[in-house]
């Protein structure tokens, strides 16, 4: 809420639409958003490929979506960083480089997540 406003809220659907302009304004501008649901589209067409089980399913499709809201949220961080402090400043920087880091990590995370699923099912 904006101070000074009244406080009144959104409806649900306008939260929702809020929320899918967000998502697509993410896609149009940021091109990790781009690379990460290329990497989803990967393991999803490696399941379907592999025939994984349902478990094996949850496990892929829960990654998918932590990574991508990962990069949603930095790339949240990075635009509140670039709002407040529009000239270089180090903790700025900083600031951005360890959403990036979170971001990574989580990639090298469940690229190990995903290469145990897919072994599994290479095996089996």
């Amino acid at each position: 809420m904006i101070p000074g406003k009244r406080p009144s809220h959104p409806t649900f659907r306008r939260s929702f639409l809020f929320a899918i302009q967000g998502f697509r304004t993410a896609v149009r501008q940021e091109r990790n958003i781009k690379v990460m649901l290329g990497g989803a589209a990967f393991a999803l067409v490696m399941g379907i490929v592999l025939r994984i089980d349902a478990l094996s399913w949850a496990v892929v499709l829960l990654c998918c979506a932590v990574v991508i809201m990962a990069e949603l949220f930095n790339t949240a961080v990075e635009t509140v960083v670039d709002l407040v402090s529009p000239e270089f400043h180090p903790l700025a920087g900083r600031a951005k480089d360890i959403a990036a880091a979170a971001v990574w990590l989580l990639c090298v995370v469940v690229a190990v997540v995903g290469a145990v699923v897919f072994a599994r099912a290479l095996l089996s």
